[in-house]
């Protein structure tokens, strides 16, 4: 397996995005793997009394796209996801389309730290996850 583009082949700007829609099956997938069963995300009748009025999806799934984008694209295999601050401004519901784009916006080199804008968009182009990553990219062997 390739590895990812290493700090030196970094530059401010450089960005990936992907484009998913969240399915039935992606959110009883990831509550069963973390083991969050909330209602909010799992009962439909429980979702609709609720501010939301339906079920959301978890708000880790759409943390967990960002990862991927970060782990399998931009940098890439071998990064290593050091943290992230994360607000979530609107929810994301079953069928929504999202496009998920990281941004390199800082480059520290002596660190091998790269710092990230990540978004998440809906289909309407509304923004529903903005936040800011740490990563450290892969180093060649």
């Amino acid at each position: 397996m390739p590895g990812g583009k290493t700090i030196h082949e970094l530059k401010v700007g450089d960005s990936a995005q992907i484009t998913r829609t969240i399915t039935e099956r992606d959110v009883e997938l990831f509550a069963h793997a973390i083991g969050d069963h909330n209602p909010i995300h799992t009962d439909q009748a429980y979702a609709e009394k609720t501010l939301f009025k339906g079920r959301i999806a978890h708000g880790a799934l759409s943390i967990g796209l960002l990862s991927a984008i970060l782990g399998n694209i931009l940098p890439g295999h071998g990064t290593i996801y050091l943290s992230h601050e994360i607000r979530f401004l609107a929810p994301v519901r079953i069928g929504d389309t999202l496009t998920v784009r990281v941004e390199v916006m800082e480059i520290l080199p002596e660190k091998n730290r790269v710092r990230f804008r990540t978004t998440c968009i809906n289909q309407d182009g509304k923004e529903v996850v903005d936040g800011m990553a740490w990563a450290m990219p892969p180093q060649k062997e």
